[in-house]
């Protein structure tokens, strides 16, 4: 690992002065746990002058309901998600999310943040000594399509580039109708992944993820989150898929199956105002998986995807 300036600060307002004179190669902290594994592996081909940890800021750690707003501090541990009883009981596909990412290890060090502010996935980008000049690093081409592609995604590219949203709990929070606070403004979940700009999401150089709020859900929905990987209690998501029914309408989004969280539209459309039968859902996983444009190893998810949009609406029905 070269050496970094790494600046520890204790308030918000020391992250904003530290971003605004640390302008370009600078990297914000708080797990670490996806940061350092890149930084050692040199896979960043901008590596950072500077880290700002934000790990011990105690006020973005916190959860708490407000005005009918769960409200999630950026810097509060995955394991504090998965095990809050607020959280199992009101809004339970992210409790779940957040007990399926990665291990227990992870969990206690990783935080939401940066949980939903992680890169994407894929070997040619994270390759070590930045060895592949890919598309995301300005290159000419993604190694993907040419080459081994089983975990890439199934719904195109985003600027050429056919990695994926490793992320357990951004599915769950979209799917939930979260929206994130930042040092500058509130934005729609659905909106905060954006794989066309620099980095996997809207934040800029001088802006960091503060909260996620999520609304309360009605009396009497049901939500939850499903995972399929190689193996679930360590490892990144093949399919994942959130999904909430609330007063007979569904919210449902994918994930690892698109360079951005796929949020399933056209399923919710065909769903609300229906009755939850097998064969509505039957049609809604077809319709979900018409648009699906497999490489050559990844077809299998298609089959994957439907597999678990079924099984997680129809869990919520019930």
């Amino acid at each position: 690992m070269r050496e970094f300036n790494l600046v520890n600060v204790s308030s918000v307002e020391e992250v904003k002065n530290e971003l605004l004179n640390n302008s370009g190669k600078v990297k914000i902290m708080s797990g670490g746990t996806d940061l350092l594994g890149g930084i050692k592996r040199e896979i960043y081909e901008d590596y950072p002058e500077t880290i700002i940890n934000i790990g011990d800021l105690e006020e973005l750690k916190y959860i708490k309901e407000e005005e009918g707003l769960l409200k999630i501090g950026s810097a509060t541990k995955l394991e504090k998600v998965a095990e809050s009883e607020l959280i199992k009981e009101y809004y339970s596909a992210l409790a779940i999310a957040a007990k399926k990412t990665a291990s227990p290890h992870l969990r206690a060090m990783g935080s939401i943040g940066g949980n939903i502010c992680q890169d994407i996935r894929c070997w040619f980008y994270r390759a070590a000594d930045n060895y592949y000049h890919c598309k995301m690093k300005g290159g000419k081409k993604c190694f993907a399509p040419m080459s081994d592609n089983r975990y890439h995604s199934i719904f195109g590219g985003c600027n050429g580039c056919m990695g994926v949203n490793p992320s357990d709990t951004a599915p769950a929070i979209i799917a939930l109708r979260g929206k994130v606070l930042t040092s500058k403004r509130t934005i729609e979940a659905n909106d905060f992944f954006d794989m066309s700009l620099t980095g996997s999401t809207v934040l800029e150089d001088d802006e960091i993820l503060l909260e996620i709020q999520i609304p309360r859900p009605k009396n009497g929905a049901k939500s939850t989150y499903k995972k399929f990987a190689n193996r679930p209690t360590i490892e990144f998501p093949i399919v994942g898929c959130a999904t909430l029914v609330e007063e007979g309408r569904v919210s449902i989004c994918l994930n690892a199956v698109a360079p951005n969280p796929y949020k399933l539209t056209v399923v919710e459309e065909f769903l609300n105002g229906k009755t939850l039968t097998y064969e509505n859902i039957e049609k809604a996983s077809s319709l979900a998986v018409e648009k699906a444009k497999p490489l050559k190893d990844n077809k299998y998810k298609i089959q994957v995807a439907k597999t678990l949009i079924k099984r997680s609406i129809t869990e919520c029905k019930l």
